[in-house]
């Protein structure tokens, strides 16, 4: 997901900054042609780094609400 994310960004900002021409190919950012593509790299890396951890913790407390319940459940049915 983020790949594609990088590679519309860099569509993008190659149809504002640079003239069109048809014989262009596209290329990929492994290798910046500019500081500011080489820092909106290092920030898309930083937002997947924080949304992994943010995924990470809501699954976390998605498991926790499910096991109170299950425990709740279980202290109903047998008392």
């Amino acid at each position: 997901m983020s790949d594609e994310l990088v590679q519309l960004l860099s569509r993008l900002m190659r149809r504002h900054l640079r003239p069109a021409s048809k014989s262009a190919a596209p290329t990929a950012l492994d290798a910046p042609s500019s500081t500011f593509e080489a820092l909106l790299q290092e920030r898309l890396h930083a937002v997947e780094k924080d949304l992994s951890e943010i995924r990470s913790r809501v699954n976390g407390l998605i498991f926790l609400v499910v096991g109170a319940v299950l425990v709740q459940l279980l202290l109903r049915i047998a008392p």
